[in-house]
C-alpha cells in the first residue's frame, strides 16, 4: 500500500511538499494501525487460550471437589452401615431373650420338670425359626461322606461296618450355612 501511494505521489507533479508529507504520515499511521491489529489478534488469541485454561482448571477443581465429597460421603455411609448391620437380627432376637427371662422366672417356682423342658424346647424352636428366616441353615453331617470343605474332623474311630468307613459317625458341633455359604464347619468324628 505504501509503495502504491508513494508511486501516486511521484506521478502527480502538481502536489506540493506539504501534501506529500501528509500522505507519508497517513501511510505510517495506516501501517501502525495494521501492526496494532495484528498484535491485538495475537493478544486476543493468547487471552482466549488463557481463558480456556482458566475454565479447564475451574472445571477440574470442581470435579475434584465433587469426587472428594463423594468419597467422604461413601466412607461415612459405610461406617454407619457397619455400626447397624446386625440391628435387624438383634431386634428379631429380642423376643427370644424375653422368653428366656420368663422361663428363668418360672423355673424358680417349678416343681415339675416336664413343663420347663417343654418351655425351653419352644424357645429353641422360636430361635431356630428366626435364624432360618435370616438365611441360617443347619448342616446335616451324620452318615454323610467326610468332606473337608464342610467338616472338621476331630478324630477317627474304627467303623463298625465297611460301608461306614470314610463317613461321619458322630457330630460334636453342628455346622451351619448362611445363604448357601458355610459359616461354621461341623466338628465330626469320622469312621476309619
Amino acid at each position: 500500500m505504501l509503495k502504491k501511494k508513494k508511486k501516486e505521489n511521484t506521478d502527480t507533479p502538481d502536489m506540493n511538499t506539504a501534501d506529500q508529507e501528509n500522505l507519508q504520515e497517513n501511510g505510517q499511521e495506516q501501517a501502525q494501525t495494521e501492526t496494532t491489529e495484528a498484535t491485538a489478534e495475537v493478544v486476543s488469541a493468547e487471552d482466549k487460550l488463557k481463558e480456556e485454561l482458566a475454565q479447564a482448571n475451574d472445571k477440574y477443581l470442581r470435579l475434584y471437589a465433587e469426587f472428594d465429597n463423594f468419597r467422604r460421603r461413601t466412607i461415612k455411609e459405610r461406617a454407619e452401615a457397619r455400626e447397624t448391620e446386625g440391628k435387624e437380627l438383634l431386634v428379631a432376637l429380642l423376643p427370644v431373650l424375653d422368653d428366656f427371662e420368663r422361663a428363668q422366672r418360672s423355673m424358680e417356682n417349678a416343681v415339675d420338670v416336664a413343663p420347663v423342658k417343654e418351655g425351653v424346647t419352644l424357645i429353641q424352636n422360636k430361635l431356630k425359626n428366626i435364624l432360618a428366616q435370616k438365611g441360617l441353615k443347619e448342616m446335616t453331617a451324620i452318615g454323610e461322606p467326610f468332606d473337608a470343605d464342610l467338616h472338621e474332623a476331630i478324630t477317627n474311630i474304627p467303623a463298625p461296618t465297611d460301608d461306614l468307613k470314610g463317613k461321619v459317625m458322630d457330630e460334636m458341633e453342628k455346622g451351619y450355612y448362611l445363604k448357601d455359604r458355610v459359616i461354621r464347619f461341623a466338628k465330626v468324628i469320622v469312621g476309619a
